[in-house]
């Protein structure tokens, strides 16, 4: 993944350059994309370590989950809006007429 970044850093320019930019606006080009290569590679490290220290937690204590998460296991699935009745208020069809000329 790495080469693709740095491959996109040199080829944009170049691109830039080619198409008519200044070099000084393909040199600014170059550089954001490398700090934004940069932000996420760092980004996606840390969520990567997140995501095995969740796995090896997950894996060491299985019964230490919170009271949240068993909650959520034992309550019922509700629609979209989260209501578990059906009112008046929620705008159905209706049988009666729905022009004033009707």
């Amino acid at each position: 993944m790495v080469r693709w970044a740095a491959f996109s850093c040199v080829l944009v320019p170049v691109v830039l350059v080619w198409y008519g930019t200044s070099l000084a606006g393909a040199t600014g080009a170059a550089l954001g994309l490398a700090a934004v290569t940069g932000v996420c590679r760092v980004l996606l490290r840390r969520s990567e370590r997140g995501a095995a220290l969740a796995a090896d937690l997950a894996h060491a204590a299985p019964s230490a989950r919170t009271e949240h998460a068993v909650a959520e296991e034992h309550s019922p699935q509700r629609g979209r809006r989260g209501r578990t009745d059906s009112g008046a208020h929620r705008g159905g069809r209706t049988s009666g007429p729905s022009t004033p000329g009707d």
